[in-house]
């Protein structure tokens, strides 16, 4: 049987990123100075204005307008009249204390306070988290979404690079891959859609693009004379970043995640420290289904964890094989409860969570990235 499967993926110059990663810069300028911070930090962008809002609370100074500006100039945005610049855009600042209520939750645990023996803070919220692995591609990531970043990763990286030296920094793309009884065969179709200067001639762009984007990281047994090409179909895309669409943090949850090839609990990432469980249990969640799948104990792994504000433990574990486990999956589920902490303090501390290491994470994939913590193979 055969089906197709698309996923998408965009470029840090994407509005929504673009205020996903100065949500993430305000975070690591606080967690480099004060490992305990709480930061809850969300970026509003439009035309020529930031907005920065949320709730913060730590005993660090910082100069949020200067990280806001230096971000906007680390992706590449220095034109007002075409997306915006960095430096004459207005940047508005609208930061309080994290909530007093809240804080009393996640301070100390419920299991503390009523004389359990477990000395943690509690989880920032109630929620469910989900992580995902399957063995489809290298990084144990679903291929229609790892092919996407990649495609994502080089347009930005032909811009900065001035290999393709008309490009600007907005960009999207999506994949889908045809898949024969779950293993993928072919890559079905490609759509680019990137942020150009205004003299280049399309034709050009759509023979750049090709040949220095979509052949130099698409395995070439992936594509063949079927497989179709749209590469800015609309014809022109001049007007980018937060001038040709609004830009908002948290948006792009599925881009951040598995392209909707597994399920999401609906939390975002980006500008929350690590005592938010919608980040550090999915990132913990990630790591358990990654080392399921590396330690051959299935093929496909999903894995669910749910908390309950204020409560340290979580409050349920799902384990989801597919049909394709080498054991029950109560097993793996008990060999989970009975390896790891996965209280808030215990994946924090696991993961090394309180370092400045989030803007690393904000594009192209929180997961599949070899270098960070959750993402190391361990033997189960």
């Amino acid at each position: 049987m055969r089906k197709l499967f698309t996923s998408e993926s965009v470029t840090e110059g994407h509005p929504d990123k673009l205020c996903d990663f100065i949500s993430d810069s305000v975070l690591d300028a606080y967690l480099e100075k004060d490992s305990n911070a709480r930061v809850a930090c969300e970026t509003v962008a439009g035309k020529g204005e930031i907005v920065v809002t949320g709730e913060i609370s730590s005993t660090a100074e910082v100069d949020i307008e200067q990280i806001v500006r230096q971000a906007i100039k680390e992706i590449g945005y220095e034109n007002e009249k075409t997306d915006i610049d960095y430096r004459t855009c207005k940047v508005h600042i609208n930061v309080s204390k994290q909530s007093a209520d809240i804080a009393l939750g996640v301070d100390k645990s419920l299991e503390e306070k009523t004389g359990e023996n477990i000395i943690s803070e509690g989880a920032g919220d109630q929620g469910l988290m989900f992580g995902y692995a399957c063995d489809e591609t290298e990084n144990l990531m679903p291929m229609p979404i790892y092919l996407a970043h990649k495609l994502s990763k080089r347009l930005t990286d032909v811009r900065k690079k001035n290999i393709i030296d008309y490009l600007r920094p907005d960009g999207k793309v999506q994949v889908t891959v045809e898949y024969e009884n779950g293993i993928p065969l072919r890559v079905h179709t490609i759509v680019v859609s990137t942020q150009h200067l205004e003299n280049v001639d399309l034709e050009t762009l759509k023979k750049d693009i090709k040949e220095k984007v979509i052949n130099e990281v698409v395995p070439q047994n992936l594509l063949d004379e079927n497989t179709k090409y749209f590469i800015n179909p609309t014809g022109r895309f001049v007007i980018g970043g937060p001038l040709g669409d609004s830009g908002l943090t948290g948006r792009k949850i599925i881009v951040d995640t598995y392209g909707g090839y597994a399920r999401h609990g609906g939390g975002a990432f980006s500008g929350k420290d690590p005592s938010k469980v919608d980040r550090s249990a999915s990132y913990m969640a990630r790591h358990l289904a990654k080392n399921v799948v590396a330690n051959k104990l299935a093929k496909k792994c999903e894995i669910q964890i749910a908390y309950a504000i204020g409560v340290a433990k979580p409050v349920a574990i799902y384990v989801e094989t597919f049909g394709t486990g080498k054991i029950p999956e109560e097993k793996i589920a008990e060999r989970i409860n009975e390896k790891f902490d996965l209280t808030p303090r215990g994946i924090i501390n696991y993961l090394d969570l309180q370092k400045p290491i989030y803007r690393l994470t904000t594009n192209y994939g929180h997961f599949g990235k070899e270098d960070l913590s959750w993402e190391k193979v361990i033997k189960l």
